[in-house]
C-alpha cells in the first residue's frame, strides 16, 4: 500500500510541475532555464515502458550535465494536453526537446513541432511522428517488432501443426507504433498455424487494457493464444491463473512482462532496450549541440525473449524509480 501512497504523491508533484510550467509560459518567465535544460514530453507513465525510457534519458543527462524536465500528457487521446505541454516546454528555453508523440500525424501536432524545430532541435523518442521537422527519430521500426515476435510465434506454431485461434490486443490506431507493429506481426506470421480472429485496441493503461482482455475472453473464449501490449498481457496474467488459459505474448516488454518472462507465465516478447533508447535521445541533442552530423534514424537492436528469462539478460528501470520532479 506504501507503494501505491508514493506512486500518487509522485503523480500529484507532477500536475503541480507541470502547471508551474505552464504558468511560466503565460507569463513570459525563464527562470526555469539554465542554459543546458532538455524538455522531454511523453504520452504518459501508466505504462512501465516509458519509465524505462526516462530512465535512460536522466541517467544519460547526468552524465552530460542536462537537467531534464518531463512532461506527461496523460494518454494518447490527450492531444490537447500535449500541444498545450509543447508551449510550457518551449517557455523553459530548453536546448532540445524530446517528444514521444501521441500521435503521429495529428495536423495540430505537426505544426507544434515544426514551429518549435525553427528555434531549436525537436528529437522524435520512440513513437512514429510523420514529420520532416525533427532533427532525428529515436526508436525502433516497429513493423520490424511485429515481424520478430511473428516469426518466433510461427517457429513454434508452424502452419502444419494444428490451428490456433488468437486476439490481438492492441494500443489506440491514433498512436503511430500500432500500425506498423500489427502490419508486422501479420507478415511474421505468415505460413503459421496461427490466426488472428480479432483484434482491439485502446489506450495503453492497465485499466483500459484490462477490460479488452475482458471484453476478448468474453467474445472469443476459445482462443488459445492472446498477444498484447505489455499492460494487456499484465492484466492476462492476473485473470488467468489456470494452467487451461490461453498461452499469452507480449508485442513489447516491460518489467512486468520480464517477470512473466521469468516465470514462464508469457511465451515471448520483443525487446527494443527503452532505457538505451533514452540514452541514445539525450546523446542526439548533446550530438547536435555540438555541431555534429547524426543519421535521421536512430535505432537500438530487436530481440525476442522468450519464457525461462534470466533477469540479468535485459536492463530495465530500477523498481521503484519514477522520474524525477523539481
Amino acid at each position: 500500500m506504501s507503494n501505491r501512497v508514493e506512486r500518487i504523491r509522485k503523480d500529484y508533484r507532477r500536475i503541480i510541475g507541470a502547471a508551474i510550467f505552464a504558468l511560466c509560459g503565460l507569463f513570459g518567465g525563464t527562470a526555469w532555464a539554465d542554459g543546458r535544460t532538455l524538455c522531454v514530453l511523453v504520452p504518459h507513465f501508466k505504462d512501465e515502458y516509458w519509465l524505462s525510457v526516462a530512465y535512460g534519458v536522466e541517467q544519460r543527462s547526468e552524465d552530460l550535465g542536462f537537467s531534464v524536465h518531463f512532461f506527461e500528457a496523460g494518454g494518447y487521446d490527450a492531444l490537447e494536453n500535449q500541444l498545450r505541454q509543447i508551449d510550457a516546454c518551449r517557455a523553459l528555453q530548453p536546448v532540445a526537446i524530446l517528444i514521444g508523440a501521441v500521435s503521429s500525424d495529428a495536423p495540430g501536432l505537426l505544426t507544434a513541432v515544426e514551429v518549435a524545430s525553427r528555434s531549436l532541435p525537436v528529437i522524435g523518442l520512440v513513437n512514429e511522428l510523420h514529420s520532416d521537422a525533427l532533427a532525428t527519430q529515436v526508436g525502433v521500426d516497429w513493423a520490424n517488432m511485429g515481424r520478430a515476435l511473428g516469426s518466433h510465434l510461427a517457429d513454434r506454431y508452424p502452419g502444419r501443426g494444428a490451428p490456433v485461434e488468437a486476439v490481438l490486443l492492441s494500443g489506440p490506431p491514433k498512436a503511430g507504433w500500432v500500425a506498423p507493429l500489427e502490419r508486422g506481426l501479420m507478415e511474421g506470421l505468415v505460413g503459421s498455424s496461427v490466426t488472428i480472429v480479432a483484434t482491439y485496441g485502446a489506450d495503453t493503461g492497465t485499466a483500459e487494457q484490462l477490460r479488452l482482455v475482458e471484453k476478448a475472453r468474453a467474445e472469443h473464449p476459445q482462443a488459445g493464444l492472446v498477444i498484447g501490449t505489455a499492460p494487456a498481457i499484465e492484466a492476462a496474467m492476473a485473470l488467468e491463473t489456470g494452467d487451461d488459459g490461453p498461452a499469452l505474448a507480449a508485442t513489447y516488454s516491460s518489467h512486468s512482462i520480464a517477470r512473466g518472462l521469468v516465470g514462464r507465465q508469457v511465451l515471448a516478447a520483443p525487446f527494443d532496450d527503452p532505457v538505451q533508447q533514452g540514452r541514445l535521445a539525450v546523446d542526439a541533442a548533446e550530438a547536435i549541440l555540438g555541431g555534429a552530423a547524426i543519421d535521421k534514424d536512430i535505432r537500438t537492436e530487436i530481440r525476442v525473449l522468450t519464457g525461462g528469462l534470466d533477469p540479468s539478460d535485459i536492463a530495465l528501470s530500477p523498481a521503484d524509480y519514477f522520474p524525477h520532479l523539481d
